[in-house]
This record gives structure tokens, C-alpha cells and sequence, in this order.
């Protein structure tokens, strides 16, 4: 437990008994002094109060479709929110609210809000369905929750599976009881919980190779850490800034990137819904949007429809979410004279750890370690590997891996490294360079996918008798997840059975999971004890 425990503001000390014990707890640096916060800390007031102080209250801070907000109207509307939940809701500090939105201006208000009134944020991917969210919400012990009111269904049904969720506020509607009716009449000031650098105010849920979420904890500093590192000295944002891209707000990738970034320095977040390559690319004209963040599979399916807009306000553009071929980067910077910042960064680690920009960059290298962390390749045996050697990634810095209850802290962190999960290579000028994920997980166009949570729910199919699920190199995702399928009756084997199981997937978890390929087989390769071989399986492939 944190030595800090007894200075928390937390009334309810849930996230703090769920911490992992100090032993298990990876090495922290603050050596940068960007990096030396206060001990009384509460994020939220960094990216509004004190943005607005520095000359910023009438500067624009968040744009979409239908709305346009300067950093005073931010802040007056998350003051509101605030007030529903202390007023309303009556939450305390240390309550966990689960939130559930598209990228758009109300979402990020309430992600704020809750920081602000001192309780923990949780946010949820919009493709998650009931099942998926109900274990986050028992995970989490999750009472209370704001959603948007297009993806209130799914919510609904999960709190029918899960009872904790007592009370739930939706927002983008102005109907009684909404938070967006009940915040007309609150006031627009609200003092900032005197929350502490080490009171958790977010968990992110990600899923791990056994299909099991986890919940990773994050501190008021963190939020904080990650502005102060990848985006100063790598990104090197700027106050002129407009910041674009695809990534959910429920994706640390996205939270970071399309939000919290700019509000750091007081900067422009375009927050869009059910983004397209194309729409996007008429974003950024529109928007007249300087820096993108999106996934490698985006950029390439941008990259046909380039010639169709101007581009000419973009002046960088962030891949990260899944390995960037080379040959992608070339072909983006063939075309727009851009060269693509790539980079690595983990739930765990709250965002980008690694990466290079400009004339730093090289081709087929992720990058070096951002000012702030420090990376190394690790042997079998835990010890450094030499250069040249494939190893596990391994990283430190100002954050750092706390899963929320979770035995498989202990296989994270190592010697006060986190192990991210990564094999990479380190040549001799330190950089590093992706060579395949240690573990199962299957990283498709940007989405983490644990194959054993998708075979679990093809199991459930009345003709299936085993699977397996894998990920195979595709050159459009990166990769895909198929399914290798042994039948009850392999005399039902048809495109018609594949179609139905893919559907059958899609109703049970979030789609994008589903297998786009299946292949039906006789028996699975196993071990002599047993396991499936699925090294053999992609060998097929």
C-alpha cells in the first residue's frame, strides 16, 4: 500500500486496498524536472483552471461536429458535471464511474468531471457488449455510470447481469434526469477535490492473453507524466496545435493523444465519431487539423484517396496501436513529405515509451526510449541481452504497471522493469526495433484481441467442438484473427456454418474481435499433455 495511503482524499479506499503491494510495484523515475510534482494533485484542474490562468480562457479546446468549446466553456461545463455527480449521484472520492461514449465533446467533459470530483474514471471501448462490461463493473465494484445515450442498451443489459451498477446518468440528450438537464442548474464553479499525486483517478481495462480483463491503475500524476514526455520531446506539440485522429477516448492511445495532449499546453482536440479513411481525411481539411493519431491501417487505406485533399495544415502524424511496416511509413512519406512518428506504448504504461520523430526516425525501428523512460532487451533469464539480440521488451519511467487485483502483476514486472509483452531487438545507436509479441495477444488494425476470449465464445456455437484462434499477418490490419474450427458433425461444414459463426461472435462480444477468417479442420495439434500448439497453426498459414 502507497505510504501516501492516510493523505488520500479517498472516502472510498476500494482503489487503494486493490492496489498490488509495494514489492510488486515497478521502479518509478522523476528524473526529468518536468517530472517533480506536488504531492496535492488533482489532473484535472492542470488541463483547465490552470490553462485558462496562463491567457487560454477564451482559446478554443475542443471541436467537433456540433459544437465548439473554449477552455472557460470546458471548464464550465465539467464544473457542472462535477456538481451532478456530488449533487445527484452522490458519489465520493474514491467511487469508480464507468463511462461509456464516442469521442466527443461530453464524453471528455465527464471523463474531467470525475477527476475533478475526485473519483476514478473508468472508461469502456462503445463496441464492448453486456457480458464484456459486467465484468468490468464487478472487477471494479462499479456503482455508478455516465453513457451516452446511443450506447445505453448494451449498459442496460450489463447492469441486469450486474447489480453493483445502482445508478446510471446518460449525457447527449437533453431528456429529464439526463446529466446534460440536470447540469442547467448547477453552478460553474466547483473547487477540484484536494486529491493526492498518488490517488488513483483511472483504471483502463485491457484485455490479456487469457481473455481476462485487466484493470490497470493509474495515478492523478500519471496523467500528468505521460503529457510531460512523449509529447514534449518527441511530438514537441505546440500551443498552435490541432490535434486529430481515430483512436476511442476509451483507449489510452486515444485519451492521451486527442486529449489530454492538447489540453496540457493549452492546444486544439477535434473530437470526431465513426470515423472513415475518407472522412477523416476531410477532417483534417475541414479542421485544418496538425497532428494525427491513428493506426498503421488507417494510414494505408488513407493513402489511395491522398490525392483527393490538401493536407496542407498537417504537419505530423503519430502511428501506434500495432506495428508500423516500413514499407507504410515509405509509402506515407513518399506521398505527403511526412515522416511518420511511430511508437510503442501499453495500457500498463498509460502511453508512448518508445518512439522517434524527424530526422531521428529510422526505417523498420520503432524508436529509442523517450526522454523519461528507459528501455532495454532482456534475456531468458532476466538479464540484459547484447545488442543485436531478440528479447523481452522491457521499460521503466514516471508510470508504470499497477493491475488492479491481479496475480499476473507478478509476470509484468521484473526487477522493477515492465515486461510489455514485446520481443524487440536493440542495435548498437539504441534503437529498437519489433520483432512479435511474446504472448498470444492478437494486435488487429489498432485493437488488442485475446485469442482465448474469442474462442471461448465460439465454443458456445452448438455445432462446435474445439477451436483454436490465432493471429496471422495481413498486410491491410497488420494482422487478422481467424479461427480454426473442429465440428461436431464435419459433414456441416459450410460458408453458410462460417458466416453464422461470425454473426454468433458479434452478438456475444464487440466486433471487431471476430474471427474474419475461419478454417474448419479435422483435429487441433496438440502437445503430448495435451495443449494446443498453436505455433503450428500459424505455420499452416
Amino acid at each position: 500500500m502507497s505510504k501516501y495511503f492516510h493523505q488520500s482524499a479517498h472516502v472510498d479506499t476500494f482503489p487503494f486496498e486493490h492496489l498490488p503491494p509495494p514489492e510488486q510495484w515497478p521502479e518509478l523515475l522523476f528524473d526529468l524536472p518536468e517530472l517533480q510534482y506536488p504531492e496535492r494533485l488533482n489532473c484535472a484542474t492542470a488541463f483547465l483552471e490552470d490553462i485558462a490562468a496562463l491567457g487560454f480562457a477564451d482559446k478554443v479546446a475542443i471541436r467537433s461536429a456540433s459544437a465548439t468549446w473554449t477552455y472557460a466553456e470546458l471548464c464550465a461545463r465539467v464544473n457542472q458535471i462535477a456538481h451532478v455527480l456530488v449533487d445527484d449521484m452522490h458519489l465520493v472520492p474514491g467511487n469508480r464511474v464507468l463511462l461509456r461514449g464516442a469521442n466527443n465533446p461530453m464524453m471528455a467533459a465527464c471523463i474531467l468531471a470525475v477527476w475533478k470530483a475526485g473519483c476514478v474514471a473508468v472508461p469502456t471501448m462503445p463496441l464492448l457488449r453486456a457480458k464484456e462490461l459486467s465484468v468490468i463493473i464487478e472487477k471494479a465494484q462499479i456503482s455508478a455510470a455516465l453513457c451516452s445515450s446511443a450506447l445505453q442498451e448494451e449498459l442496460d443489459a450489463a447492469q441486469k447481469l450486474s447489480p453493483v451498477l445502482q445508478q446510471i446518468k446518460i449525457f447527449n440528450t437533453d431528456v429529464v434526469g439526463s446529466v446534460d438537464q440536470l447540469m442547467t442548474s448547477k453552478s460553474s464553479n466547483f473547487k477540484a477535490v484536494d486529491t493526492h499525486a498518488e490517488d488513483v483517478c483511472l483504471i483502463s481495462f485491457t484485455s490479456g492473453t487469457t481473455g481476462m480483463p485487466k484493470g490497470t491503475m493509474h495515478f492523478h500524476r500519471d496523467v500528468l507524466a505521460i503529457c510531460d514526455c512523449f509529447p514534449r520531446s518527441i511530438l514537441q506539440s505546440q500551443v498552435n496545435d490541432t490535434f486529430i485522429g481515430t483512436p476511442p477516448l476509451a483507449f489510452t492511445f486515444g485519451l492521451g493523444g486527442l486529449l489530454l495532449f492538447p489540453l496540457r499546453i493549452g492546444a486544439t482536440a477535434v473530437l470526431l465519431e465513426k470515423l472513415t479513411p475518407e472522412s477523416l481525411l476531410k477532417a483534417i481539411d475541414d479542421y485544418q487539423a496538425t497532428v494525427c493519431f491513428t493506426a498503421p491501417t488507417f494510414y494505408r487505406q488513407m493513402m489511395p484517396m491522398l490525392p483527393n485533399f490538401s493536407l496542407k495544415s498537417l504537419q505530423k502524424t503519430v502511428s501506434a496501436g500495432e506495428t508500423l511496416p516500413a514499407a507504410t511509413r515509405e509509402a506515407w512519406q513518399a506521398a505527403t513529405g511526412l515522416i511518420m512518428i511511430d511508437g510503442i506504448g501499453a495500457t500498463e504504461m498509460l502511453h508512448i515509451f518508445i518512439s522517434a520523430a524527424g530526422e531521428h526516425a529510422r526505417s523498420g525501428a520503432t524508436g529509442k526510449a523517450v526522454p523519461g523512460y528507459q528501455a532495454c532487451v532482456l534475456d531468458e533469464n532476466g538479464n540484459p541481452a547484447p545488442v543485436g539480440v531478440t528479447g523481452r521488451l522491457a521499460v521503466k519511467g514516471p508510470t508504470g504497471c499497477r493491475y488492479l487485483a491481479d496475480d499476473r502483476q507478478k509476470n509484468y514486472v521484473l526487477n522493477g522493469w515492465n515486461l510489455t509483452g514485446d520481443a524487440y531487438e536493440m542495435d548498437a545507436e539504441g534503437y529498437f526495433h519489433y520483432r512479435a509479441r511474446t504472448d498470444d495477444m492478437i494486435i488487429t488494425a489498432g485493437y488488442n484481441v485475446a485469442g482465448p476470449e474469442v474462442e471461448e465464445i465460439i465454443l458456445k456455437h452448438p455445432d462446435v467442438a474445439e477451436c483454436a484462434v490465432v493471429g496471422l499477418p495481413d498486410e491491410e490490419r497488420g494482422q487478422i484473427v481467424k479461427a480454426f474450427v473442429v465440428l461436431r458433425d464435419s459433414n456441416k461444414a459450410s460458408d453458410a456454418l462460417v458466416s453464422d459463426i461470425q454473426q454468433f461472435v458479434k452478438a456475444n462480444v464487440a466486433p471487431y474481435k471476430y474471427p474474419r477468417c475461419i478454417e474448419f479442420k479435422d483435429a487441433l495439434p496438440r502437445t503430448e499433455t495435451g495443449k494446443v500448439q498453436r505455433f503450428k497453426l500459424k505455420l499452416t498459414n
